[in-house]
């Protein structure tokens, strides 16, 4: 599926301000002059291997055949911590076959840092994900955390976002909801 220009810019793009102060801002605002982090051709995304909460290896051809949100995170984040809550309304609302939130931790604390934090925030909808040797951090060539990209279902990278976000605004969930998920 090819997004219109007018849709990557105002899904995707950098927000300065906010990010420097780790501040969530929504995914979908546009910063005026700011430049955009979509992407223009879809391009493949660095293989990384991570695990679900049984330990069970994935990679994301695991996901294969349907839109993902791909969140690197850890429970230590400060924007983190304020952004987990929005990813966990975005899944409620529009997880399913053909899409889905897959927020990926990079705590070296594992399982029980990770069951924790999402007790504590009360995340009910969200997998948990684990990358506790920070692997991703490396192969994605990462700046920091957190950091999301949008992959298409043949598994290439659509967008990407550094940065909390709110994702679960109605105008990201209008857009993922037309242009990705291809509902109404």
């Amino acid at each position: 599926m090819t997004l219109s220009p007018s849709s990557r810019r105002g899904f995707l793009t950098l927000a300065a301000s906010g990010a420097a102060l780790g501040l969530p801002r929504s995914a979908a605002a546009a910063i005026p002059n700011a430049p955009p982090l979509y992407i223009t051709t879809p391009k493949p995304l660095q293989t990384f291997k991570f695990s679900d909460a049984s330990g069970h290896p994935l990679s994301l051809a695991d996901f294969h055949g349907k839109f993902v949100l791909l969140n690197i995170w850890a429970t230590w984040c400060v924007p983190c911590r304020k952004e987990m809550p929005t990813l966990d309304r975005l899944q409620a609302k529009l997880g399913g076959p053909h899409f889905e939130v897959v927020p990926v931790s990079i705590d070296t604390g594992g399982l029980a840092a990770v069951k924790k934090f999402y007790a504590e925030i009360k995340v009910e909808h969200l997998g948990i994900f684990l990358d506790p040797s920070g692997s991703a951090m490396q192969l994605l060539n990462l700046e920091g955390v957190p950091t999301s990209f949008l992959i298409n279902p043949d598994g290439k990278q659509i967008g990407r976002e550094t940065g909390g976000a709110v994702w679960d605004t109605p105008s990201v969930i209008r857009f993922l909801k037309h242009q990705v998920c291809g509902r109404t």
